[in-house]
């Protein structure tokens, strides 16, 4: 008799500006998610472990310094690096909730003065989300929260261009925008659901690349 065929896993995105929750919220649904039986993961970005991820690390706590370009390029390969990885947990039926994607470096990058388009072109050919969250918090809230400002980009002026950047890249399709400013119970219920539907729609489609 033959075996049914597997059901991939949903690759889930958190975008959003520093701070607003994107890290406790991935890892409070990925425990939701394997409570109620279901294969989930956490992952995030940039992944500091791996060589370039180091050098990435080494940049945003300010020790070293590149060039705009540079670290730009270096975000990119960043997410090639675990792209095979992801394939590889997707196709055998585990979720992925991912803290920081694509958008994420095109933004950012965007946002420091680079073409968009530019910054859009070496993502072109990574895993597409089935959902992308975009968090939002307003700039002044987000300064108030506990460790803002420690790393190189934390600094309001500089997220609320970043946020600009994300509305341009918003694509309606699968692009969920949800205010992070409740209760942490009152969102995780709410990212629950999303990400539910999302794992139920997504079961016998095929993966897709962006852009």
């Amino acid at each position: 008799m033959p075996q049914p065929a597997l059901k991939r896993g949903a690759l889930i995105v958190f975008e959003g500006c520093d701070r607003t929750g994107k890290t406790t919220q991935c890892k409070r649904l990925v425990d939701k998610l394997k409570g109620a039986g279901l294969e989930a993961m956490f992952m995030n970005f940039p992944d500091r472990s791996t060589q370039c991820g180091q050098l990435i690390n080494g940049y945003l706590m300010r020790k070293d310094d590149f060039t705009d370009e540079g670290i730009h390029l270096m975000f990119t390969l960043n997410r090639w690096e675990k792209m095979k990885e992801m394939e590889k947990h997707l196709n055998s039926g585990i979720s992925l909730l991912i803290d920081r994607y694509s958008f994420s470096g095109v933004a950012f990058s965007a946002a420091k003065g680079l073409d968009i388009e530019w910054c859009k072109a070496p993502e072109a050919g990574l895993l597409k989300p089935d959902l992308v969250v975009l968090l939002t918090v307003d700039a002044e809230t987000l300064a108030k929260r506990g460790g803002f400002g420690d790393e190189r980009y934390e600094v309001a002026e500089f997220q609320n261009k970043v946020m600009k950047m994300y509305q341009l890249l918003k694509d309606e399709e699968y692009w969920k925008e949800v205010t992070a400013s409740k209760p942490l119970d009152e969102l995780t219920d709410e990212l629950h659901g999303l990400v539910l539907n999302t794992i139920k729609h997504c079961k016998d489609k095929a993966l897709q690349k962006l852009w």
